[in-house]
């Protein structure tokens, strides 16, 4: 339950709470990705690999800086939960805070995923995505969200004394530790908020509670990304399924998902970003 205001609204409060918003950082100034040439690479891009997500389960993927990737629907409903790393520097991770910030709580064609400080440059820009026509509903829901987290063991257990093995933040960490080579307590630390791929979420809008709700994917639908750096990937089949019911459970209906890894010879001369180019003061300002 949200806590009761206990005291009085001031005589001015409407006047108050009717000031004009502010957008905290528009992003008109970044330089947008160049349409032509992205429709010039899917036009001919080839798929040179592809990776299946078992349900309740997580994998990894690499893509070259210029390739693409799809997450894809294939056999039912299923939310997906996604890590993005620099593949040379695991320290340059997706930063869902500054890209929920720049682009909103939800992702779609053209919103980019940008890393963690002191990099702050694009990891990944969506360049298609199936469920664009969903847009806001009538509950505020919207899909493709940077606004949750992920579902973790430790929040289970503190809301349900309850030991679950198979959240996304378990199955992103196996899965890092695999490809690494590592041990899961090392790695952890470097699983990070995730872009809830598929997932239908928002805000109540009287208490503006997190919320979900069953996902409008269906088999075939997908979201693609260029990549703009080389990326590793991880991503989570969430043991919520759809999302429709709970997100971190044994019973609901799961299902995998599919990762399409493509390349295009247009994009071959492809150059990453550079990292940000601030630099602090050589003395304390």
């Amino acid at each position: 339950m949200k806590h009761e205001p206990v005291h009085p609204a001031p005589s001015d409060a409407d006047q108050r709470a009717a000031v004009p918003v502010v957008v905290c950082y528009p992003p008109e100034t970044i330089p947008p990705l160049d349409s032509d040439l992205i429709a010039a690479a899917r036009a001919g891009m080839v798929k040179v690999d592809e990776v299946v997500v078992s349900p309740r389960e997580a994998a990894t993927f690499e893509v070259s800086a210029g390739g693409l990737f799809r997450i894809v629907s294939v056999e039912g409903p299923q939310v997906g939960d996604l890590n993005l790393f620099h593949a040379h520097d695991l320290s340059e991770r997706f930063w869902s805070g500054k890209t929920r910030a720049l682009h909103g709580t939800h992702l779609s064609t053209g919103d980019r995923m940008w890393s963690t400080l002191p990099y702050l440059r694009p990891l990944a820009t969506v360049t298609d995505d199936t469920l664009d026509w969903y847009g806001y509903d009538t509950d505020g829901g919207g899909v493709h969200d940077v606004i949750g987290t992920r579902c973790d063991p430790y929040t289970q257990h503190l809301l349900t004394c309850m030991d679950y093995h198979y959240c996304c933040h378990s199955n992103l960490t196996r899965a890092v530790a695999r490809h690494t080579g590592r041990p899961e307590r090392e790695v952890e630390p470097l699983v990070h908020d995730v872009m809830n791929v598929f997932m239908c979420t928002g805000f109540t809008l009287d208490t503006h509670q997190y919320f979900m709700k069953a996902s409008p994917v269906r088999p075939g639908d997908h979201i693609e990304f260029l990549a703009e750096v080389d990326l590793l990937g991880a991503l989570s089949a969430c043991p919520g399924g759809d999302c429709g019911d709970e997100h971190s459970s044994d019973t609901a209906t799961c299902h995998p998902l599919l990762v399409e890894i493509y390349e295009s010879p247009v994009m071959e001369s492809w150059e990453p970003a550079p990292a940000s180019a601030y630099r602090w003061p050589t003395r304390p300002v």
